[in-house]
């Protein structure tokens, strides 16, 4: 969701026992592999490094466990322990789950995972109608439809009012950046889709059929499939707080709550459970009692690269990670480590990010979930144990991946301190501050408020209530919104655009920040006047 899959520098956790439910699908004439030497303080360190107060993680190797073990806190200030059953938010990891639910409609002969998706869903629309014409299952899952990173992810992000019908419908409205098939941008939107083709051929909604055909199956009886879930943390269940850095702190964050785009990040699961999704995966859809949950056939496909992405040049310090290809499939990401094919994907929602990653080739599993927005978390604990696993040289990751995000904390902060040294502190508005206000609408959003109260402009999202914030005023006929929810981190330009005559033409908003998360996607609006007040 939040987290940005094809950006590999995009963790953390005290109770240990053996997973159950897994016996069926363990060799008992072998020992279970070993973990690295000091694998348990290595995790300490790093979640004391990255500020992480919980973690848990679940490691898999030839149909055994190795690991499945809950580190840290559940809550800051609170002593109950995450263990191998607490749930965490895996956010952008549930995509596999959706690509899945859809290969088990294809080998039912339900779906084709190259027709239309208007053979399915009749009154679904992109912006071009080629594309709405061209546009396949496949297509839904793999980021190569022209949309622009994080395009419509406003309709559903911060939560808003639209129900998932609603956010597909509204998909028409919304310009591509490239063109059909050239390049590849990641998006959520057309998860939701993909959620919609399920129901529409299955008779049952997303949430019924994963729960029911997928976890039922693979024993995942502790996860849910709703974001809404995670509000739980609060009401006694055994639910991890999602934290964030806030004005430089960590805290305890609120967790995004809406079932609206499900399909694409909705699913909360344990290190038990997610240690059984592991071997499924690599056992080719087998289950702990020798049926099937999909055929290798379709294995073939999830883990088949669609979208080839260039791979960029590393720094040095991650001389190792350079890759030589990568692209994406459906719902994993594909991309080389040291000489291996690796299959994965990391996941992001407020207070909680994830990485799940999978070895085909020595049948290793290892998934980290954490509480806390830290990938640097979650990187250095998932390279420590390939490296083992890989007999690769011992690399304390730690000192590296801590460089580097002082490295990029201090960029961050220098293009923040060079727009603000940029700005005009003498320039006034244009208009006097009442002339600003009115109602103003985008063609894909829908209307943004803007009110004179108190003597000051305030803005207001009509669909989506945390985007309500002061308009402070930056230079010339340019603003700051600076959103009353702290927790948003995500303060947004917002300038106005002037007729001859004085009169508003338009309003266009971008993030004053680079650290801002892309689905915040205020770019892609364009704010029209639609009534004065």
């Amino acid at each position: 969701m939040k987290t940005h899959i094809a950006t590999l520098l995009l963790a953390a956790a005290a109770a240990t026992t053996s997973p159950t439910g897994l016996e069926a699908q363990r060799p008992t004439s072998a020992a279970v592999p070993s973990l690295p030497r000091d694998f348990d303080a290595y995790v300490g360190r790093v979640m004391r490094q990255f500020e992480v107060p919980g973690i848990t993680i679940a490691v898999v190797q030839d149909g055994r466990v190795v690991l499945a073990k809950g580190y840290g806190v559940k809550k800051l200030g609170d002593p109950a322990p995450v263990d191998e059953h607490t749930l965490f938010g895996i956010a952008s990891n549930t995509k596999a789950f959706t690509a899945t639910a859809i290969g088990i409609l294809v080998e039912e002969g339900k779906l084709r995972w190259d027709a239309p998706v208007i053979n399915y869903l009749p009154w679904f629309q992109m912006y071009d109608p080629f594309v709405t014409r061209e546009l396949t299952v496949r297509d839904l899952l793999v980021h190569r439809s022209g949309l622009g990173l994080g395009a419509g992810d406003l309709l559903w992000w911060p939560p808003s009012t639209y129900d998932r019908k609603e956010i597909v419908r509204r998909l028409r409205y919304i310009k591509p950046a490239t063109s059909f098939r050239t390049a590849y941008a990641y998006d959520n939107v057309l998860y939701s889709v993909a959620g919609e083709v399920i129901e529409a051929v299955s008779g049952q909604p997303w949430e019924d059929f994963v729960r029911s055909r997928i976890l039922a199956r693979v024993g995942m009886n502790e996860s849910s499939v709703m974001h809404s879930a995670a509000a739980s943390a609060t009401g006694g269940t055994n639910v991890a707080t999602p934290h964030a850095p806030v004005d430089g702190h960590v805290r305890p964050v609120a967790p995004f709550a809406r079932d609206n785009v499900n399909p694409a990040g909705g699913i909360n699961a344990s290190a038990t459970d997610i240690a059984k999704w592991l071997m499924v995966q690599l056992d080719s859809g087998k289950l702990a009692d020798g049926t099937r949950l999909f055929s290798p056939r379709t294995t073939f496909e999830l883990w088949s690269i669609v979208t080839p992405y260039r791979v960029g040049r590393l720094p040095p310090e991650l001389a190792a990670l350079q890759a030589s290809f990568a692209g994406y499939g459906l719902g994993f990401e594909m991309r080389d480590y040291r000489g291996r094919k690796i299959v994965s994907h990391t996941g992001g929602l407020p207070g909680y990010v994830s990485r799940i990653t999978l070895v085909p080739q020595q049948r290793i599993g290892i998934a980290v979930f954490t509480n806390q927005e830290s990938s640097e978390a979650f990187q250095t604990i998932t390279y420590r144990l390939l490296d083992h696993y890989l007999g690769a040289p011992v690399t304390d990751w730690i000192p590296v991946f801590a460089r580097l995000k002082a490295q990029g904390d201090s960029a961050t902060a220098e293009e923040e301190r060079s727009a603000a040294a940029k700005r005009d502190s003498a320039s006034r508005p244009s208009l006097p501050l009442e002339k600003y206000a009115g109602t103003y609408g985008d063609a894909w959003y829908g209307d943004v408020t803007i009110g004179l109260e108190a003597g000051k402009l305030v803005m207001r999202f009509s669909h989506s209530p945390s985007l309500t914030g002061d308009l402070e005023h930056f230079q010339y006929d340019t603003f700051i919104a600076r959103w009353r929810d702290r927790e948003l981190r995500a303060d947004a330009y917002v300038t106005f655009a002037l007729k001859p005559d004085g009169s508003i033409d338009q309003v266009k908003m971008a993030a004053v920040s680079p650290a801002t998360d892309f689905s915040y996607d205020f770019q892609d609006l364009l704010l029209t006047p639609q009534s004065r007040p």
